[in-house]
Formats: structure tokens, C-alpha cells, sequence
């Protein structure tokens, strides 16, 4: 029997239909998969995916102070984005640890920021209690439905839907407009390392949007794509998951995310602490490896380096890459053994297996025709 304390996006229905595995998530009941996380991953590399994300929170931050305000809280740089422009930021304690990583639009008349799931409450307090008395912040993470469509054929499959105009928009940009009649939100932005847009809907129309998306896509061979795939996606383009990655103990220069911080732009919470640890040098570095094997490395296996079992540290994120075709994963080491092309080794259930740093994402999107694979 299905939790019934669980939340649901308004697309459940949808997903129920299509024969979607409805597992538990932030609170939520979502789709961890439909025809199989390969399947999905596989389509969307070559072809188009199309995600429930409306787990995600939403904030909207207006008044005079807005910008300044969310400049105050968040590692980049607010105050350089032209309307329509949208950042991957970071939201820290005063000791630099990092409370969520977000994205921040600048819309016509107020700046939304969007959460992930499981801090959405916890974000939504701490921005209230920090808010000036000209800025306001309003939840619409139940009023906003969150559609990614992702992958090479996803601006095809866009225009076919009738949303021909967002395909103008250049990477991390957005634009408000219409779609299926409904006034919406629509950026090119995703975390899967495809091209790919964001459709940012009212909760009652959301359905049919994935509908006219999905009906369009079929040209194009899209698939509805639950969170596993979702999961596979990001950690080959080596893109950090809030809870395993990145958490309120680490800091985002440890973190690989120190070009999200703008120290220069003036006071922001974390400040202080982030330029000490950037005088002094992080202690400990997220790696990227790559098993030199077939052995697969998974979340909280012991990871250590190669001839010095002194340094050692914990697999934040693993698994098997299906596009590189190889078992791959990040985690913390200190900083003397972070470096790319040196050997780890990772305990695989008992048995230490051998595997390599390496640089930059497991894969990136190739050129048209390219396979992309390591």
C-alpha cells in the first residue's frame, strides 16, 4: 500500500499510468523509474527525457531589496545577472558550510529561487529570518510545477510542442511566456550535462503541459524519466547531490565549487570563513575517480589513497556510468592526494579495489555525432 503521508506532484496520476516505480523521496512519492534506468539514461543521451521535478522548492523574493538581499545570502554574484539570467549558486552558514545548493533567476520584478526538496523548509526559514523588512518572500513550491526536458532532440521536441520561441534562450537564461495557453517560466538549464529546458507551471496545468511534451516528443523517441536515471545522469557529468556531496560540513571550495564564489562582490554569509579557508588552502578535496576495473563503486564504501592508507576518506556518490561504461565515483580525500591521476583504491564489500583520479566531469556532451564516452 502507497504512504499516503507521502506528498505527490499534481503529474502522480500520470506517473501511476505509465507504470512508473513510485518510491519515497524528500517526503515526496516519486518515480525512481519507468522502463529501467539504463533505457532512460540511454535515451537521454541520444534522444530526449522528460522529468518530474516538482519535489523541488520555489521561493520568490521581491521588494526593493530583493537583489541585494539575495546577493547577502547566496556565494555568486546576484548583482551581476541581467534579467533573465539564471546562476547555480550556493546558500552557506556563517562557518561556511553549505545549507543548499540553488538556482537563482532574476525575473521581471523579483528573483526566484529554486531548492531542492528535502531543504526546502529549512531554506524557507533561514532566508525568512535573515529577510530585511523592504524584501518579502513568498512559498510557491506547491503552487510551481517543475517539467525538465532533457537531452540532444529536447529543443526539437520543444518547438514541436509549440514553444518555439524559448529556443532562442542561450545556456542558464530564461524567459516567461506561454505554453498549452498557460503563462509560465521556461529556462535552459537541466542537470543531466545535456542540452535541455526547465518549464516552471502552474500546479493545474501541469498535466497537461507533460501531456502536449510528451505527445510531441514521440517523434523524437522521448521517454519519461524517473530519479534513478536522473541520479546516473549527474554523477557522469559530475555534478554534486546535495545530502551526498555537499552537505552544512563541507564548504564549497573542498567542494570543487569555489567558481560559484564571488569573494570579491562584497559581504555574503560565509564570507569570512570561505576566504580564510581560501588563505590557507581546503584541507580536503572532492575527487573524481574512475575504477581501473570492473568493480563499481557505491555511496559510503571506504575510499583511500594508494600507498598512503593514512589518507583516507568515504565514496559520496558511485556507480556504474552507462554512457562511459565504467564504474565511477566521487568522495573527499585530503588535498595532498587529491590530485588528478593518482591511484585510490575503494573497499568494494571487503575487497580493495584499485581505481584513478581523474579531471573535470566523466563525460561532456560531444560534438554532433560524437559519442561522448571516456
Amino acid at each position: 500500500m502507497p504512504d499516503t503521508a507521502l506528498a505527490r506532484t499534481p503529474l502522480f496520476d500520470r506517473h501511476a499510468a505509465l507504470g512508473a516505480k513510485l518510491v519515497p523521496f524528500a517526503g515526496w512519492e516519486m518515480p525512481i523509474q519507468y522502463a529501467g534506468i539504463l533505457a532512460e539514461h540511454e535515451a537521454v543521451r541520444t534522444r530526449v527525457g522528460l522529468f518530474d521535478v516538482s519535489h523541488m522548492g520555489e521561493f520568490e523574493v521581491r521588494g526593493a531589496g530583493a537583489i541585494a538581499f539575495v546577493n547577502r545570502m547566496t556565494t555568486n554574484d546576484v548583482a551581476s545577472l541581467a534579467p533573465g539570467g539564471v546562476q547555480y549558486s550556493t546558500m552557506l552558514r556563517p562557518n561556511g558550510g553549505i545549507i543548499d545548493d540553488l538556482l537563482v533567476y532574476r525575473l521581471d520584478g523579483r528573483v526566484l529561487l529554486v531548492v531542492n526538496a528535502s531543504n526546502t523548509e529549512k531554506n524557507l526559514a533561514w532566508l525568512r529570518e535573515h529577510a530585511p523588512r523592504d524584501v518579502t518572500i513568498d512559498d510557491r513550491s506547491r503552487e510551481l510545477a517543475l517539467i525538465a526536458l532533457q537531452g540532444p532532440r529536447a529543443a526539437r521536441t520543444l518547438a514541436a510542442a509549440g514553444g518555439g520561441a524559448f529556443l532562442a534562450l542561450r545556456y542558464y537564461a530564461a524567459a516567461e511566456g506561454a505554453l498549452c495557453g498557460a503563462n509560465l517560466v521556461v529556462s535552459r538549464t537541466g542537470y543531466t550535462g545535456e542540452d535541455g529546458f526547465e518549464v516552471y507551471a502552474p500546479w493545474d496545468r501541469a498535466g497537461e503541459i507533460w501531456d502536449a511534451l510528451l505527445a510531441a516528443g514521440r517523434a523524437f523517441g522521448i521517454a519519461a524519466t524517473g530519479l534513478g536515471a536522473r541520479d546516473s545522469l549527474r554523477l557522469e557529468a559530475r555534478f554534486c547531490l546535495y545530502g551526498n556531496d555537499i552537505d552544512e560540513t563541507t564548504n564549497p571550495l573542498e567542494a570543487g565549487l569555489g567558481w560559484v564564489v564571488k569573494i570579491d562582490k562584497g559581504e555574503f554569509v560565509g564570507r569570512d570563513a570561505l576566504a580564510a579557508v581560501r588563505a590557507a588552502g581546503a584541507t580536503r578535496r572532492l575527487v573524481g575517480f574512475v575504477s581501473d576495473g570492473r568493480d563499481i563503486p557505491r555511496h559510503g564504501y571506504a575510499l583511500r589513497a594508494a600507498g598512503d592508507h593514512a589518507a583516507t576518506g568515504v565514496v559520496t556518490s558511485g556507480g556504474f556510468g552507462p554512457t562511459v561504461a565504467k564504474g565511477i565515483g566521487m568522495g573527499y580525500l585530503p588535498s595532498a592526494a587529491a590530485a588528478p591521476g593518482r591511484s585510490v583504491e575503494v573497499d568494494c564489500r571487503g575487497k580493495w579495489v584499485a581505481a584513478t583520479i581523474v579531471k573535470g566531469p566523466f563525460y561532456t556532451k560531444p560534438p554532433e555525432g560524437g559519442s561522448g564516452r571516456a
